[in-house]
């Protein structure tokens, strides 16, 4: 039988990292103030990538004293001891790291060749840096579409968006995003924005990318006809991917109509005859936007709403069976927190979404009632009730849901007129207090609410859920 000793042959091998004998390579990255030379060893750089396994056999390297000099300007000091680390350890530890450098080795071992490292940086970018990724879409876009391999974190992030993408069409950044991956986006039929925001940022993101307008001619008001049609040249490949059916008339009339010249003719007059005749259109061409869910929280994403979802069918969010518009029944900055309030505005309604907000933290807490909310004094079975907790209101990570017991089914929901609301006794409202019980009517609960706890809510929301 062979024997394997793999570690200590992993530890020699990585004392040579910082052991200055033998080396046989001189690396000099970065550019301007940045650069910074590295000593290596050409055989381990070459077992270790197929990019340095061909480039340092190559006649174009410089030998100089009897050393190989070799220059990789577009990588920076940072990303080079990141990949330097890797390749002569195998190991790498990118929690310390900031985004923007996780981003540069994700490029550069997508150069060097390096396929293990690759696929964990894109793992670990979609993962661990969500919150950073979506931070910075437009430059991850632009980053990861310039990488034919990277189609993982390129669906991710177009993903990301179009769940959610209030945040980023709004952003100061959107007006710079490169013309091909907008237009990937608009063509999509699960962008989920409303159709007349969607058109407000097509507008603000052609006039940054026309010429002739930009931030010195901004100003509709003294544009003439050259300039109109400058901006028709910039947007005519959108403006067939406008769902021009979706935007009220009256969004049509203030939003849409002073911009009359840069669209078709066709499009103007289709358009019209549905509003005025209700025609149904001939040439237009672009299906209906995909609106999964709609909902239109202080507190939490669309992302979540889907999420919450996939809970109320016992399946992923992206495999929903049915559409759903979560109505907004109460919302206590607006209806004041009170039970007697609550109890006026939920009662009654139907299936519906709790959702409550500590003033102390960021966490987000809530119940769902598949029932209805009553005055009626009395215990009522369900086994779809659940209650769940996550860690701020773009959290899609650390999210924890506790499910009704099957044994406590016949006391899930309670009726209690003292109380707003009652999930089991365990999380209620009474008076303008939220209390977390100590009971296991719910599964390791523990994990989703801090047991025998109380505190006043800097807010509430109530949504009412209709499904189509």
């Amino acid at each position: 039988m062979t024997s394997i000793f793999h570690s200590g042959l992993s530890k020699d091998i990585s004392l040579l990292l910082n052991d200055p004998d033998d080396f046989n390579v001189i690396i000099q990255v970065g550019e301007n103030e940045d650069i910074k030379e590295f000593r290596a060893h050409s055989i381990i750089l070459r077992a270790r990538s197929p990019y340095f396994k061909s480039a340092l056999a190559t006649k174009w390297i410089t030998i100089k004293d009897n050393m190989i000099m070799y220059k990789k300007p577009n990588i920076t000091p940072t990303v080079f001891d990141m990949i330097l680390r890797y390749i002569y350890t195998g190991e790498l530890d990118l929690t310390n790291y900031l985004g923007e450098n996780i981003l540069g080795l994700l490029v550069a071992s997508d150069e060097l060749l390096i396929e293990e490292l690759f696929n964990h940086v894109q793992d670990y970018l979609i993962e661990k840096q969500t919150t950073w990724v979506q931070k910075n879409f437009v430059l991850v876009l632009h980053t990861v579409f310039e990488i034919t391999n990277c189609k993982k974190l390129q669906d991710h992030c177009l993903e990301s968006i179009c769940s959610d993408p209030q945040s980023f069409v709004t952003s100061k950044n959107f007006p710079l995003l490169d013309k091909e991956i907008l237009y990937g986006l608009l063509k999509r039929d699960d962008f989920l924005e409303e159709e007349v925001v969607i058109w407000d940022c097509l507008i603000k993101w052609g006039i940054e990318q026309t010429p002739s307008l930009g931030k010195n001619n901004n100003d509709r008001t003294k544009w003439n006809n050259t300039n109109y049609q400058a901006l028709k040249k910039t947007l005519d490949q959108f403006i067939p991917y406008i769902r021009f059916m979706e935007i009220s008339p009256a969004d049509y009339f203030d939003k849409i109509r002073p911009y009359r010249t840069i669209i078709p003719n066709h499009i103007c007059d289709e358009v019209e005859e549905f509003y005025f005749k209700g025609t149904l259109p001939k040439i237009i061409t672009a299906s209906p936007r995909i609106r999964k869910i709609k909902i239109k929280s202080n507190l939490i994403k669309p992302k979540l709403a889907s999420i919450i979802a996939g809970w109320i069918e016992r399946t992923n969010e992206k495999n929903l069976s049915r559409k759903y518009n979560f109505d907004l029944l109460y919302r206590g900055s607006r209806d004041g927190i009170n039970t007697n309030t609550f109890r006026i505005k939920c009662n009654d309604q139907g299936p519906c979404l709790i959702l409550i907000k500590n003033q102390k933290l960021e966490k987000i807490y809530g119940g769902y009632n598949p029932l209805s909310f009553t005055n009626v004094d009395g215990q009522y079975s369900t086994t779809e009730s659940f209650i769940f907790s996550f860690e701020n209101n773009e959290d899609i990570l650390n999210m924890k849901i506790s499910r009704v017991r099957l044994n406590c089914a016949n006391h899930a929901i309670y009726g209690n007129y003292s109380d707003g609301f009652n999930f089991g006794n365990v999380l209620r409202m009474s008076g303008q207090t939220i209390y977390f019980g100590g009971s296991s009517c719910f599964d390791n609960i523990g994990n989703v609410l801090n047991l025998n706890t109380s505190f006043i809510p800097v807010e509430i929301e109530v949504f009412k859920i209709i499904t189509l």
